[in-house]
């Protein structure tokens, strides 16, 4: 059950609802958004309807929600959630390009994997300075100097920063540096790093799990909105199954079906659904024609020498057509190509 909020309900108010919810035995979960709030219900639902919620003073609406997932649920929000990331917005009629390199590596390399990333079309540069590898031989990034290089990259480009964080003891760390979060698919149900991440106050790009279904991906973005925190992306990055010609299965069907059940925008990765160069530009155009929110995408600037996830990277003559792919597609499916910020949004 969701108690939706009336525009000029007072904080007194909301304190009143959830004090009489807890006292029935419930739990209230406020979430505030910019132009409304929302308790979230978890309890006996029976019990909740002989309160009288409806004519408590500030309550405009109250809705039962038969989604498990009560916040991110579609059923309780009329039009879909955009997400702003310092100043660049991902949903609505906003097609949004994510690019840079799998892991930062110098200063050097993540400087020029952010000029392709504009190049491309991108409007926020991804990087990795925490990397959660298979293999504990394999590059696990660099760490804070890693932040610090995407940080003095942002200042040059005014491109904001999506970075992965690994563990929640990193989440202040991360978000002092980050503009958005982002949580792996091997973390996708590490509800404790979730939880983190919600009570960090950035935007939080959530991969599916490689081997969960949709109801699991919408359930961890709960955990997350739990916390408060309702800029969450979803995704799909291509889920594990039999086949060994890609490295994982692009799910693309799960974009629409995400979209049917949340509210939250969703976008795909198509560079570790495939795993090969050749692929990304193909599962690019699935993504945006069957109307993904966005893209995320590698790309290197010698990928014959990346650390992590070269041979997915995207190089100089991919970039022209990646960008008429990104922006001819959007357009024909109504939408419009989100630009590269300005790089006085540095400073923003």
């Amino acid at each position: 059950m969701v108690i939706v909020m009336a525009p000029d309900a007072t904080a007194d108010n909301i304190d009143a609802l959830v004090e009489l919810v807890t006292s029935a035995g419930g739990e209230a979960y406020v979430t505030r958004g910019v132009s409304r709030t929302i308790i979230g219900l978890v309890g006996d639902v029976e019990r909740f309807q002989d309160l009288g919620l409806r004519a408590k003073p500030g309550v405009g609406d109250v809705l039962r929600i038969s989604a498990p997932y009560k916040l991110v649920s579609r059923e309780n929000h009329d039009s879909r959630t955009v997400v702003g990331v310092r100043g660049v917005p991902i949903g609505g009629e906003n097609m949004t390009v994510i690019a840079g390199p799998c892991a930062v590596e110098t200063p050097e390399q993540t400087l020029a994997a952010a000029h392709m990333a504009k190049a491309a079309g991108a409007a926020l540069l991804r990087g990795g300075a925490y990397k959660p590898r298979t293999s504990p031989y394999a590059f696990q990034g660099l760490g804070e100097q890693g932040l610090r290089i995407l940080s003095d990259v942002r200042e040059e480009t005014g491109m904001p920063i999506v970075t992965e964080v690994v563990d929640a003891a990193d989440v202040d760390l991360v978000a002092s540096y980050a503009d958005m979060l982002q949580i792996g698919t091997r973390n996708m149900q590490n509800f404790a790093l979730l939880q983190a991440a919600g009570d960090a106050g950035k935007p939080v790009l959530l991969k599916r799990g490689m081997s969960a279904t949709i109801e699991e991906w919408l359930m961890a973005a709960e955990y997350i909105a739990q916390r408060g925190n309702l800029d969450i992306v979803l995704c799909e990055r291509g889920i594990r199954t039999f086949e060994k010609a890609t490295r994982n299965t692009l799910d693309i069907s799960a974009v629409p079906v995400a979209q049917n059940l949340t509210h939250l925008p969703v976008i795909v990765d198509p560079s570790h659904s495939g795993g090969k160069r050749d692929l990304v530009l193909p599962l690019s155009r699935a993504a945006i024609a069957i109307g993904a929110d966005g893209i995320i995408v590698d790309v290197h600037p010698s990928p014959e020498t990346a650390l992590c996830d070269g041979p997915q990277a995207l190089v100089e003559e991919d970039l022209s057509v990646l960008r008429d792919v990104a922006g001819t597609l959007a357009t024909l499916s109504g939408r419009t190509l989100t630009p590269a910020p300005a790089r006085e949004l540095a400073d923003v």
